[in-house]
Parts: C-alpha cells; structure tokens; sequence
C-alpha cells in the first residue's frame, strides 16, 4: 500500500547505495524524522539512496488505512499514526524492518513495480532459508503455508514522496508473537501471524540481514556500500 506525490524532473542518480544497520533498538518516531530528512537529501542529489535495518522497541503503527475497530488488547504499547500506505502492524524485538529509501524517477517512476520488487526481495530473503514465501491477490505483505491455512510472514508498507521512497519492510525473524494478538494485523481477520523461529529457522540477525543484503542486489540489480563506522544522521 502507498501513498504518493506528483513527479518532478528527473536527476542523474549516485553510483552507489548506503546499507546501515543500527544496533539496538531505534525509537519509532526518530526513525520518522531520519527517513525524511533522508528524503529530501536524496531528492536534491545531497546524499545517495539509502538501505536502513533496524528494530523498533515493542510499538504499533496505523498507516494511511487504518481503523481504530484493529486495536484490540494493546496493553499500554504506544499506536504511531504513520503515512505509510497498509493498515495496522506491531514493530519490536525480533522483527527486521529495513526502511528503502530510493528514487523511483531512476526505477521506471513505477510505484506498482516497486512494490512487486519489494514482493520479490522479502520471497527471496525467505527463499535462503528454505521458505516459500508468497503473494496473495488482495492481501498485502507475504504469506507462507501453514496447515490447513496461511501466515503472514513479512508486512510491506511504503510511502512516496516527490518520487522518492521510504519506510518499506518488516520480516520476523524471531520476535514476541504474541503481540499481533492485540491487533487485527494489517485488517486481516481470521489469519495467522509466522517467524523464521516458529517454522523451525534457526537464524540470526546477522544471518538475515546478509541473505538481505544480497537479495537485494539480486532483485533491483544495483550495488550497495556500507555507510561511514558511527555514522546515524540521515
């Protein structure tokens, strides 16, 4: 799901994009305010896109489609009403979320491919570790197969700004689960929630970040660099 702003000119895009991970945990509305001051960087041609993995402390946000009716128990964790497109989600410990800041002017200006090329990341990420990951005609985010039904694996939810991505992915590697049970996650009634732990991955953050890593550049063909030891400000 996204939200997005009118194109503009055109501009000779960076040789390279920054990969950064944060240690520890990042505060949810810090990360807002790098994103966009990243945003707006990248627009000017002031700094080159950028790759961001973090996680959040244990947080709910509502994006652009939410409904108050998908808080259900949420025992005293903060709600970020967020611009992002999607509906409800739990952020935390555990969880993956890599914020994608690109310039679409430079990708086909193609929000909908954009979107299928995120698809195609997350599915690729997961294949690494032996798990088919799939789409879903109408639900947002990817799904594997459990039983007799499905779980949702990984939430996708991006905004547009002037032609220049952010916010992005989130892929549970081995969070607390129970915390999507005091939501409707992403307005889906009736629908499970899955990690790498709970289908039996034995995995690392570490290991998940470098099968990112490289699906990435895989899926969208460019090549990444690290960003400066120490380096935080967007």
């Amino acid at each position: 799901m996204v939200a997005a702003l009118p194109a503009q000119a055109p501009r000779k895009r960076p040789v390279d994009i920054d990969w950064r991970v944060s240690p520890g945990l990042v505060a949810y509305q810090d990360a807002v305010a790098e994103m966009e001051a990243r945003v707006a960087a990248i627009r000017t041609g002031e700094k080159p896109e950028l790759i961001w993995c973090l996680e959040h402390p244990p947080l709910y946000t509502a994006g652009t489609s939410a409904e108050t009716s998908e808080l259900l128990d949420i025992k005293g964790l903060p709600v970020y009403r967020t611009g992002r497109g999607g509906r409800t989600t739990w952020h935390g410990p555990g969880q993956r979320v890599a914020y994608v800041m690109l310039d679409l002017r430079e990708r086909g200006s193609d929000v909908r491919a954009f979107v299928r090329d995120l698809e195609d990341w997350v599915i690729a990420t997961l294949g690494r570790f032996g798990i088919s990951g799939e789409r879903r005609d109408g639900r947002v985010g990817i799904w594997v197969p459990r039983g007799a039904g499905e779980e949702k694996i990984a939430a996708i939810g991006v905004r547009v700004r002037r032609w220049v991505s952010y916010h992005g992915i989130a892929i549970n590697l081995a969070p607390d689960l129970g915390h999507f049970a005091g939501i409707v996650p992403c307005g889906l009634a009736g629908f499970g929630v899955t990690s790498l732990k709970a289908l039996g991955v034995d995995a690392t953050m570490a290991d998940l970040d470098r099968a990112l890593r490289t699906s990435f550049e895989d899926v969208f063909g460019r090549s990444t660099v690290p960003e400066s030891a120490g380096k935080r400000k967007a």
